[in-house]
This record gives structure tokens, sequence and C-alpha cells, in this order.
């Protein structure tokens, strides 16, 4: 028999979950939490987004130093890699976010439950850990449990020489070769990393591009900047088996367009092909919870699965696999179980390669216009002329706004520039509330600010802009 019912009980404490589980306290539904892991926090906080992030911003560091800093007038010898304080800094930053999330938890008088979660029925889990199995019962049950890697046929990973996302950020030593393939966000943003460090990094893409999905003309800006900076990139190719020989990795690899398989060597090969749903052990299927031919758990509007009661969000269902999108899930699925009317707009959801330059968009492409059949006016302006960028000497990247041709209405934008991901948040926001380009333009950006070059953009589309 189960102890005492619970309103919501959410399985997984990665953003969508943690974050779900504080708004339905804050609404009054008595709550628990479930995780397997000791540390609160899931992927995003304890392997993924928080920690490549801090690397990023190190690395990003170490680099400037080292060749940056002389056309501003200091002058820096000797410039050294301490890895081992980075990493450590790496893991205090983690320790302080993921015990933030346990304080927010007491403050809201959430239950932590420590162990695996298995559904029993549509009301009730069973939690295994230390000591015997827990059964937990409430009047709704929500599946956060978040995604892994994604691995490839023939490619076994060792931790160590063959790596996915994770094993890639505590790495012991930089390789004098690492070959990635993937050029997707997580693959660019880990090369980079590296790169920075010390190591020569190969992409391999099976496609003709980076950044599959984004505004094609921005992810060609990016690709543009990064071979400045010595990312090599090999298009049309896959990586078909590796294995371990000594202190090297042989990597077979083959052309998409067919032919003669090649050997590659390198000292790292990481694997960065996306991330798949994890609901592996969880007993969803045997509920009668319905999957699709993806893996993904299928919902309604309001995120319900095809079992009345048990719901979902995150990784585990269709969109991309974003922590902000699953945070939005989570508010807005606890929500609508307290009768607020919570909401996720999907067409202003930004996406962010934090490479440098860094590369976000919200909203649609131009290629997705045209497959559309929508009519738009694009208007773009260059860091190049923008004051705040000259000072900082950032020349590379542009901001590209796409407005309705007959309302103005802006459908989407894509930037590629310095703090492209914090300058998104305007567009992200101008979307929401309906805005047009024209409205963009005529509102008043501080001088000299990188924002700047946004309002430019948004004079572009009428044609108007200032600066160029």
């Amino acid at each position: 028999m189960s102890e005492t019912p619970f309103d919501l009980i959410v399985i997984g404490s990665g953003p969508g979950g943690y974050v779900a589980a504080i708004r339905a306290a804050q609404l009054g539904l008595k709550t628990a939490c479930v995780e397997k892991y000791p540390i609160l926090g899931g992927t995003c906080l304890n392997v993924g987004c928080i920690p490549s992030k801090a690397l990023l911003d190190s690395s990003e560091h170490f680099a400037h130093a080292r060749r940056g800093l002389a056309a501003h007038g200091v002058q820096v010898q000797g410039v050294e890699l301490d890895l081992a304080t980075m990493m450590s800094r790496k893991l205090q930053v983690v320790r302080d976010l993921t015990r933030g999330v346990e304080g927010l938890f007491r403050k809201h008088k959430i239950e932590r439950v420590t162990g695996t979660a298995r559904l029993v029925s549509a009301s009730e889990i069973e939690v295994s850990g230390e000591g015997a199995p827990r059964r937990l019962g409430a009047r709704h049950l929500l599946i956060a449990t978040g995604s892994k890697p994604a691995s490839l046929p023939g490619i076994a990973f060792d931790g160590r020489r063959i790596v996915h996302s994770t094993d890639a950020l505590t790495l012991p030593e930089v390789p004098a070769r690492l070959l990635v393939v993937g050029a997707g966000a997580i693959g660019l943003e880990l090369g980079s990393v590296w790169h920075r460090l010390g190591s020569e990094v190969t992409v391999l893409e099976y496609l003709d591009r980076i950044v599959p999905g984004a505004d094609a003309g921005s992810a060609k800006l990016l690709h543009r900047s990064l071979e400045r900076q010595g990312l090599k990139f090999r298009f049309g190719v896959s990586a078909r088996g590796a294995r371990v020989v000594g202190d090297e990795v042989q990597v077979d690899v083959a052309r998409a367009a067919g032919g003669d398989i090649v050997t590659e060597t390198t000292d790292v090969l990481l694997v960065a092909v996306g991330r798949r749903p994890y609901t592996e052990g969880l007993g969803a299927a045997e509920l009668g919870v319905r999957f699709d031919v993806r893996g993904r758990i299928e919902v309604d509007a309001h995120f319900q699965t095809s079992v009345p009661g048990i719901y979902a969000i995150g990784d585990v269902i269709a969109g991309p696999m974003l922590a902000h999108k699953a945070e939005e899930e989570g508010v807005a699925c606890v929500e609508r179980l307290a009768g607020v009317a919570g909401h996720v707009n999907y067409d202003t959801i930004p996406n962010v390669v934090y490479t440098w330059p860094e590369l976000a968009g919200v909203g649609i492409t131009e290629e997705q216009a045209r497959e559309r059949g929508i009519a738009v006016k694009v208007g773009t302006f260059p860091f190049l002329a923008n004051g705040r960028a000259k000072a900082m000497a950032e020349k590379d990247g542009q901001v590209k706004i796409l407005a309705d041709a007959s309302t103005d209405r802006v459908l989407g934008a894509h930037i590629v520039g310095p703090r492209a991901s914090d300058l998104i948040a305007e567009l992200a926001v101008a979307m929401e509330l309906g805005a047009s380009a024209e409205d963009l333009a005529r509102s008043v950006h501080a001088h000299p600010t990188l924002p700047e070059a946004v309002k430019e953009a948004a004079l572009a589309v009428a044609g108007r802009a200032i600066h160029i």
C-alpha cells in the first residue's frame, strides 16, 4: 500500500522537473520529486548546460589572454593552462547551482525522494534505492526524465578515448587531436572548448552544413568564423566504426554518397549526434503509455499521456531538447492541473549555439518561410557597423529579422555575433507580444550597445537602416 498520496509526483529533477515541482508547490499542490541521483538538477545542471558553459567561458578567457589582449594594449607573457583549476571551477559552479535547487525545495516544502521510480499505476509509483522499495501515490504523475547522449552503431563509448558529451566535460588532459562526429550545438561547443585549449579539432558532419535546422545564412557565417579560428570541417561523411588501439582511436569514415571507407586516427573521438529520450525502466509502456516512432512519449495539448493522470514534459516528448523548453512545459502543465491558464508558445522558443561568436535564433527561418509560402521582408545589420562591437574588437556576424510582408509582424530573428544568446531575448519578447519590425525600429536603444544592431536590422526591414 502506498503512503499518504500527494497531489503531484514529479519524476526527474532536471530543469523541467524541478521547475514544475516548484511551480506546483507555489500553487498549493502537495508535491514530491523523485531523482535517482544523489544530486538534484538533472543533466543540465550536472553534466550539460551549466558545466559546458563554465568551460566555454573559461576556455574563452584562456584563448583571449593568449591571442586577443595584445590588440587592447594588454601585454601578457607566458600564459599557461591550468586544466585542473579550470575543471575545479566548473565543479564549483555546478555545486553552487545544485545546492540552490536543494534550498528551493526546502523553501517550498517539496518532498525530495532519492531513488529510481517505476510506474505501478496511473496514480502510484515504486521507488527503489537504498533500503526497501517505497510506494508513493499521487493524483497526478509527471514524467520529466530527460534524455541521454545518442550513440552510433559500431562505436562503443569507453569514457576516455571514445566519448560522449558527458565524458568530454571531464577529459583529464587536452588531446592533441580531437575528432568530433556531429556539427550540431553540442559538437561545436565542446569542439570549441578543446580547440581553444590546444586541440587540433576536426568536425565530421553527414549533411552539407553545420547546425542543421538553423537559418542557413547565419549558420554559414558561423562556419566561416569557426574555420578562421582553426576548426576544420568535413561534410557529407559519417563514422561507421571505431576502436581504441594503444593510445589512439582508429575511426572508419565513409562518404554519404558512397565509396571506400577510410580509416582516420585521432587521440579522442567525441560522438555528438544528438540525444534520445530516457525512459528505460520507467514502466510507462507497460502501463499503456504510447510512444512515437522516435521513442518519445505522446501527449495531448495539456501534456497528458494516453493514460489519464500521467503527464510528460521536456526531452521525453516531441520538440526541441532544450532546458528552457522543458521549464516552460513544466510550468504550463502544473498550472493547468491547478486550474490556471498555462501555455507554451512554441513559435517563440529561442535556440542558441554557445560558440564564439554565438548563434541564436527564434521563430522561422528564410527557408521555412519559403517552404510554407509565407512572404517575408528581411532586414540585416552587420556587427562590423556597430559601435560597441567595434570597441570590443568583434567584427563577425549580423542580426537578421524576418517580418511578414503584409503585416510587418516579426516572424523570426537570427543573430550571429557577440552575446547573441542575450540579444535574442528582445526578439523573443517582441514576437510573444506580436510586435512589428516598426515597433522594434521605433524603440529607443541605448548607445553604444550591441542591441542597437537589433534596432538597425529592424530598420533595415523597411530599407532604412541608418549606419549602413
